[in-house]
């Protein structure tokens, strides 16, 4: 049977002192001293604290506890118990083994004694118990003398742990002027001691720092307020200092502390206030819409949501001139330029502006109203602004064949200043490049340049210029919009050349061609095309034309029965008519071939040399014979040519043998004529140069260059306004590529090489070996009629239809 026992020291009974009851104590020591014999079992039942039993254990151990203090500070090793086995005689032949968490390492056994020692330092707080194993053994066999017993080891407490705030320090908020005992925040130290064991571990709270303004609860560690009516405004951080004393606050405990820093949140417990009552500002007259004019302020103490403010015009005569928009970041209100002001309509304006906080607390209601008002006084100052377009914007719609320097529209600007400057007129170039139309630079009176064409520009967008006279700088502008009217000015005609095919054994009344016409005109109603043979071929025996009513028509043969040999291609001349007004109509020729068909009506040859070439020529000799025609041919030309130069007589230009007098023309003209310069009086009296000018016109020569002064309207003339006429001979200008860039204009017409009509001379006609043709007589006009009957009259072809 295994015993144990303690030494009777200081420390021993100390540590045996917490395991071994009052009774169990007296009746192992009345057994002792009465030297009766102790029941078997009964010193390791009491020692063990378990329940006595009636048979004795063979092999147990007397205590399954062992209590030691931790934090031992002594030099030798702490005396922890003994262990003792039945079997030990004392004579050293008992072997104690110790074995388990710990063993060798913080406990060691004396092995022949039995004697456990702590060599180690304990702290409960790291380790709490340990469980170890003890054996006796023979020492000389190594044989078991009792089986393996288990025991433990506690470490009992003592006050070596403060109180510890884990989670501080604290950050706490709390709403400004909150009611006394307002819960603000919890504290929590811990204390690492053993709570079971005496007051270790017991913790009570203090408020160390932040009265009067925050207490604490004792033994909850809740803070809370103290002070009422605290205002955020006045003082808004807070810096409290909590103490956590164990030892239920008694002297002698342990403390820790921590910080709570508690910040004041604000609320809408202050009304905005203008720092001023009268506001004083100025805006020019020329100040854009949407511009800022100022800016107001209506102070306000709190922050955030409750410091934010609308502000409104709620009355003044300016009302309907400025608005007031309120800045989300810094709350001021921004007075802008509502409608464009005029400094010669109204001079100042007076707002009365109201500043008002949207969210509202009810509890502080009674702290006076939460919005003020403010007067704001606004002068327009005067500026020098650019002329005004009434209206601001033009349309005019113009016929195409519009007369050059027709007055279109009148353009109308004022100054808007109380001098009410003269106005000059213009036009942007840039936006009239084509130099269509011009306006008169006083009266605003828009006028057309040049001929308009709606099917070159249907539409013009120009901009006028109003510019003041005394200050150049000042310019304003107004687009116009000009649309061209259409006018039935283009006749229709064929989108392509028609050519077609009829079979030699094609029937009457057969298709041989669908044909179509456009034209560049866009009628209102639309366009719609009539045709029919021309005059000339309204009794063609051979093809008609039958008008299909949908802007098409089929050209049908009238007979049947044609041959290549007899005529290989007709030229058929179809009349083309609109629906316009007035009606115009033209001339379009379809050109039909004859060809050769087989039976399914299919083209095999449409070439009438097949039938008169002999049945043994093929077609590759046919080619070579046109070849050598064709090389014939050009050999003849080339002769005739260089026989023409030979004859041509030689002419020495040696400019440095040029002497006075000496002038060589190399030109045929009609003599005085051909000098006489456009006189410069017609501009002031255009009517007598319209009359006289009908005389020196020469009689001989078809001109080159018509006058474009027949388009000017004789109006202008009589008004003595001679805008239009000039315009006119601009534009003659213009188009004249070889017109003198002079202020008068002088026309040449010649003749010779070059001229339109050619020589008329007889000189030189020997050098040309073939007849010459005089057909373009009949081109120039009843004044040459008589040399055309002489020169180029011959009997014209049969007619091809």
């Amino acid at each position: 049977m295994w015993t144990s026992g303690r030494m009777s020291n200081a420390k021993s009974w100390l540590g045996l002192g917490m395991s071994l009851y009052f009774w169990g104590l007296m009746d192992l020591t009345t057994t002792v001293l009465s030297g009766t014999p102790t029941p078997p079992g009964k010193l390791e039942a009491f020692l063990s604290d378990k329940p006595q039993s009636h048979s004795r254990t063979k092999r147990s151990w007397v205590w399954n506890q062992f209590f030691v203090l931790e934090e031992y500070t002594g030099t030798d090793p702490l005396y922890v118990g003994k262990l003792h086995s039945d079997m030990d005689r004392g004579d050293g032949s008992i072997k104690y083994i110790l074995s388990g968490e710990g063993a060798g390492v913080v406990f060691t056994i004396d092995d022949t004694t039995g004697d456990i020692h702590a060599i180690q330092r304990l702290d409960r707080e790291e380790r709490a118990q340990y469980t170890l194993r003890a054996q006796a053994l023979d020492r000389r066999t190594g044989r078991p003398m009792e089986p393996e017993s288990e025991f433990i080891i506690k470490i009992q407490d003592i006050n070596d742990n403060e109180p510890k705030f884990l989670d501080g320090p604290y950050v706490a908020t709390v709403p400004e002027m909150s009611p006394v005992g307002t819960s603000v925040i919890q504290v929590t130290a811990t204390d690492a001691d053993d709570p079971t064991y005496g007051n270790s571990a017991r913790v009570m709270y203090s408020i160390l720092q932040g009265q009067p303004y925050f207490s604490v609860d004792s033994k909850t560690g809740v803070i809370r307020t103290a002070l009422m009516n605290m205002d955020r405004e006045a003082k808004e951080y807070y810096e409290v200092i909590i103490q956590a004393k164990d030892m239920g606050g008694q002297l002698g405990g342990l403390a820790g502390t921590t910080t709570v820093n508690i910040t004041l949140s604000d609320v809408n417990d202050n009304p905005p206030r203008f720092p001023q009552k009268h506001y004083q500002m100025s805006v020019l007259e020329s100040a854009p819409v949407s511009s800022t004019v100022g800016r107001v302020f209506a102070k306000d103490l709190d922050e955030g949501i409750n410091a934010e403010m609308k502000y409104t015009i709620v009355d003044g005569d300016g009302a309907d001139a400025f608005d007031i928009n309120t800045d989300p970041n810094f709350q001021v209100g921004i007075i802008t330029v509502k409608k464009p002001l005029s400094f010669e309509t109204k001079k100042s304006y007076t707002l009365k502006v109201e500043g008002a906080n949207p969210h509202l607390e009810m509890r502080f209601l009674n702290l006076g109203p939460f919005q003020d008002t403010t007067t704001v006084h606004i002068s327009v100052e005067d500026v020098d602004e650019p002329p005004v377009f009434e209206p601001g914007f033009y349309f005019v719609e113009v016929p195409e064949d519009v007369a050059i320097g027709t007055t279109i529209q009148i353009i109308s600007a004022k100054d808007p200043d109380v001098t009410n400057n003269s106005i000059r007129y213009s036009i942007d170039r840039s936006s009239d490049p084509g130099r269509f139309f011009y306006v008169d630079i006083t009266t605003g009176a828009l006028m057309t340049a040049r001929p308009l064409d709606r099917e070159e520009f249907s539409w013009h967008n120009i901009t006028v210029l109003a510019m003041e006279m005394n200050n150049p700088s000042q310019v304003g502008s107004v687009p116009v919009t000009i649309k061209v009217l259409d006018v039935n000015d283009n006749a229709p005609k064929f989108p392509r050349f028609y050519e077609a095919f009829v079979c030699e054994n094609a029937k009457a009344g057969q298709l041989i061609q669908t044909v179509s016409a456009v034209d560049q005109d866009d009628p209102r109603d639309g366009q719609h095309f009539y045709y029919s043979l021309a005059p000339e071929a309204a009794n063609n025996p051979n093809f008609t034309v039958r008008d299909n009513q949908d802007n098409t028509a089929r050209i049908l043969t009238r007979r049947s029965g044609f041959r290549q040999q007899e005529q290989s291609v007709f030229y058929l001349p179809i009349l083309i008519s609109d629906n316009g007004q007035p009606v115009l109509s033209s001339t379009g020729t379809l050109t039909v071939q004859v060809c050769s068909c087989d039976d399914d009506g299919h083209v095999l040859s449409c070439s009438p040399e097949a039938y008169m070439l002999p049945v043994r020529l093929s077609r590759g000799a046919l080619i070579a014979i046109l070849a050598c025609i064709f090389v014939l041919l050009v050999l003849v030309l080339l002769i005739l040519s260089m026989r023409r130069h030979r004859k041509q007589p030689y002419i020495i230009d040696d400019e440095e043998n040029i002497h006075e007098n000496i002038v060589r023309y190399d030109d045929e003209g009609g003599g005085e004529e051909d000098t006489e310069a456009f006189d410069i009086a017609a501009m002031w009296n255009p009517r007598e140069a319209q009359a006289g000018g009908t005389s020196k016109t020469r009689q001989d020569m078809l001109p080159e260059i018509e006058s474009l002064s027949r388009y000017v309207p004789q109006t202008c003339a009589v008004n003595s306004t001679v805008h239009s006429y000039v315009l006119a001979k601009l534009y003659e200008a213009d188009m004249d590529l070889w017109a003198a860039p002079f202020d008068s204009l002088q026309t040449y017409m010649f003749e010779g090489d070059g001229s339109v009509a050619g020589s008329l001379s007889s000189l030189q006609s020997a050098a040309s070996d073939s007849e010459q043709s005089f057909d373009f007589l009949t081109d120039w006009g009843p004044r040459f009629r008589k040399l055309a009957e002489l020169y180029g009259a011959s009997e014209g072809p049969t007619p091809l239809w």
